[in-house]
């Protein structure tokens, strides 16, 4: 009997500690998202993340305040319940006045600050700071994101360039389901649907480059919907500019010539678009200065020569379900094609 009561008790000790051990992690575990490497609203770049960011922490305050209250008082009623005598006033106060005051003042006064603040910051974030001086256009598609700079000729993919300092206006559409906007560290979500547009503007205090993503949810490969938010130094940002708006080069060797006609004389000219060719295709990105870029796949992998040909050959090894079919070409017009990829800097 006493074998089977001690057995019974070291469980429920092992069952209490194990309690106790989740209290203490889980505000480690809820921290883990904020770790380096992984974007983060609570590490704003720029004044609409730094807004979203300040409400953040004033929900979270006020959220401990209140469970720390709540908690104690809790724990104030529990202790007197095991006193011999009873208690008529909770901490001296008549029960009626004490359980308007802590179920409907106070709570009252709590959101009524929630509230106040809330839309102040959404009043802040409906409006730049300053005239926005540039305009991008970001297009959502299964599962990659075109980015159009109107009042030029540059297209790019999965890859915004703004400059650093300035308020960038950015009107965004989906091309085939609804998709949404975030960069974690600049700015709020925003969802973009097909057949319309929706406007909003990001300013971002440093140059760096940070990471984006599409949050909602659109399909197989929505996890791997990702995108690099590329901030320059003002000059930079123009010399840019203008690099990305000449025509692709024109191949300079045989086998780039070789490769131009491989990728003319098959489907990837109804898919995608290289300026100065024959190629005008809008389904997949514009490859024109596709080695500028920094990934592939909307950043599922470091761009260079290995992967381009890697993906090439079969981008369903990357990301199963996109519309891009494996490119079945013999050896030779196969190395030729990635060739001349690799020339469109």
């Amino acid at each position: 009997m006493r074998s089977r009561q001690s057995v019974i008790s070291r469980s429920t000790t092992e069952q209490r500690r194990s309690r106790l051990w989740l209290l203490v992690t889980m505000p480690v575990l809820l921290l883990l998202p904020a770790c380096e490497g992984s974007p983060s609203a609570l590490d704003p770049g720029g004044p609409g993340a730094g807004r979203i960011a300040g409400l953040w922490w004033l929900l979270l305050i006020l959220a401990t305040i209140v469970a720390v209250v709540t908690f104690s008082l809790l724990a104030i009623a529990l202790w007197r319940s095991r006193q011999s005598r009873t208690v008529d006033k909770p901490l001296g106060m008549n029960g009626e006045h004490f359980t308007i005051l802590a179920g409907a003042i106070i709570p009252a006064v709590i959101l009524i600050v929630i509230t106040v603040v809330t839309l102040d910051a959404m009043a802040d974030l409906d409006e730049p700071p300053d005239e926005p001086a540039h305009v991008v256009e970001v297009i959502g598609w299964m599962w990659w994101w075109e980015v159009r700079y109107p009042g030029t000729d540059v297209v790019t993919a999965n890859e915004i360039h703004i400059p650093a300092g300035e308020s960038v206006q950015v009107v965004l559409s989906a091309a085939d389901v609804i998709h949404s906007f975030w960069v974690p560290q600049i700015a709020g979500k925003i969802d973009m649907f097909p057949g319309s547009d929706n406007t909003t503007w990001i300013k971002v205090d440093e140059p760096g480059i940070y990471r984006g993503q599409c949050a909602e949810f659109c399909g197989l490969q929505h996890t791997f919907m990702a995108k690099l938010l590329i901030v320059h130094e003002p000059e930079d940002y123009l010399a840019w500019l203008e690099r990305e708006a000449l025509p692709a080069v024109e191949p300079s060797t045989p086998e780039q010539q070789r490769g131009q006609e491989v990728f003319m004389e098959n489907q990837c000219l109804f898919c995608h678009a290289i300026r100065g060719t024959e190629a005008a295709g809008v389904v997949g990105p514009d490859l024109t200065h596709v080695m500028s870029r920094q990934t592939l796949g909307a950043a599922t992998i470091p761009n260079s020569v290995g992967n381009i040909a890697a993906w090439t050959a079969d981008p369903h090894d990357f990301k199963p379900g996109v519309k891009m079919p494996a490119v079945n070409f013999g050896g030779d017009d196969f190395e030729a094609l990635i060739a001349y990829l690799v020339s469109l800097e």
